[in-house]
């Protein structure tokens, strides 16, 4: 492995990542995937459906597990981070970090270790908004197909029960981090993105009021495997909410925060609309906007159906404070741009369409990449070597990270060839 500089490595295991490390592969080429949590699959996975086709994300995540456990040209690391990468196009020296699973190869997803785990973790796949045991499978679907010890219980007797309860051998509490080093000839970036932080946002309430959540939370509350099993319920008192408000733009377009349009959020909106609609069909859906942004013409013809809604209004007014009213409800306050008038509307619970941040701007890669002021990395196809893919190069959704991720496979074979 060390003197091969025919590889590719494909830094982030969402949907671009997957892509580009498949159509590399597919086309022969050696390919490292490295992924920081401990399942494939990224943002998409936490989604309750995604564009166009409205279908849950097993849909489009399945086949591509099965192309890759059939391809033995795609090599999966998990719990992994790369730490260090030198060279020149064609040749660089990568370092890898792998944090231990705590679970071998013999797990057989039976959830035995699970049942004697007393100890109880915050779900981040749930953004927190429900607790796991210490001993988990990050989700039904996830690859690899594997158990999780939580590093809060190693060195417990949650750990030594988790270990006593298997029968297969597979719980291993003497693994450590260890650095693996990769030769390889190209790396595509596909790190994509994170939620924007609500929290940071004064003026829109997040974290001082319970009802108010983010476009990300209500992927979950929507998902059948999420913290209420599907059901879209206020955080507060488990109420089937009868009114619900979105903003958008909720730290987007603003140079305070993130200066830039994220793409997605409208159509995020307008979907999270049909969830609603569908549970509950007499309750009342308000969207405040700046201005709708639906790219394309099967996004336009979406946009224009969920007009038609009796019971969907949007109202053109960028919010300007959020205010809690009596028995956990939310006041929103905002300035209609058409009338001039001001406005404030309760609902029992606000959705903020907050904007995506690039992980890079985060945390900044250990590689010689070049950034634009947001934090996107800019692709240098003149030098060749290093690419950006999906969302770690621009706001995008599904079907434009796919059709890049493809393109950018493409270049780093290219690099190889050269």
């Amino acid at each position: 492995m060390a003197e091969n500089s025919g590889s590719i490595l494909v830094v982030g295991g969402g949907i671009s990542g997957l892509t580009t490390a498949l159509e590399a592969a597919e086309t022969g080429y050696e390919v490292f995937l490295v992924e920081k949590n401990p399942y494939l699959g990224g943002r998409v996975a936490q989604l309750n459906q995604y564009f166009p086709k409205l279908c849950p994300p097993s849909c489009g995540l399945e086949i591509n597990y099965r192309r890759i456990k059939d391809n033995p040209n795609i090599k999966v690391m998990t719990l992994a981070q790369v730490e260090e990468v030198h060279g020149t196009p064609g040749s660089y020296d990568v370092s890898v970090k792998v944090s231990p699973r705590y679970v071998n190869e013999n797990c057989t997803c039976c959830g035995d270790c699970e049942k004697v785990c007393e100890t109880e973790v915050s779900s981040e796949f749930n953004f927190g908004m429900n607790k796991i045991k210490g001993a988990y499978l990050p989700f039904e679907m996830a690859f690899p197909s594997r158990y999780v010890l939580s590093p809060q219980i190693i060195g417990t007797e949650d750990a030594k029960r988790c270990k006593e309860a298997c029968k297969y051998d597979a719980v291993d509490l003497d693994m450590e981090s260890e650095i693996i080093n990769l030769k390889v000839g190209a790396i595509v970036w596909a790190t994509g993105w994170e939620p924007y932080d609500a929290s940071r946002i004064d003026n829109l309430g997040f974290g001082r009021y319970p009802n108010i959540v983010t476009n990300m939370m209500m992927e979950r509350l929507a998902s059948p495997n999420g913290p209420t099993k599907g059901k879209i319920l206020r955080p507060s008192d488990s109420k089937a909410p009868e009114s619900i408000a979105f903003v958008q733009c909720a730290g987007s377009r603003d140079e305070n925060h993130l200066p830039y349009c994220s793409y997605i959020c409208c159509m995020a909106s307008l979907k999270q609309a049909t969830y609603i609609r569908e549970q509950y069909p007499d309750t009342k859906v308000c969207i405040f906007y700046i201005d709708v942004r639906a790219p394309g013409q099967r996004y336009e013809k979406f946009y224009q159906k969920i007009k038609e809604d009796e019971n969907v209004s949007l109202i053109k007014g960028k919010v300007a404070e959020v205010q809690e009213a009596e028995n956990g409800n939310i006041t929103v306050v905002a300035e209609n741009a058409v009338t001039g008038e001001k406005i404030q509307q309760t609902a029992e619970m606000v959705v903020l369409a907050t904007g995506m941040q690039p992980s890079a701007a985060v945390k900044k890669l250990p590689a010689d990449l070049t950034y634009n002021e947001d934090g996107f990395i800019i692709n240098d196809f003149e030098k060749g070597g290093m690419f950006a893919a999906g969302c770690a190069n621009k706001p995008a959704d599904v079907v434009s990270s796919n059709q890049n991720a493809t393109g950018m496979a493409l270049k780093a074979i290219q690099t190889l060839k050269n």
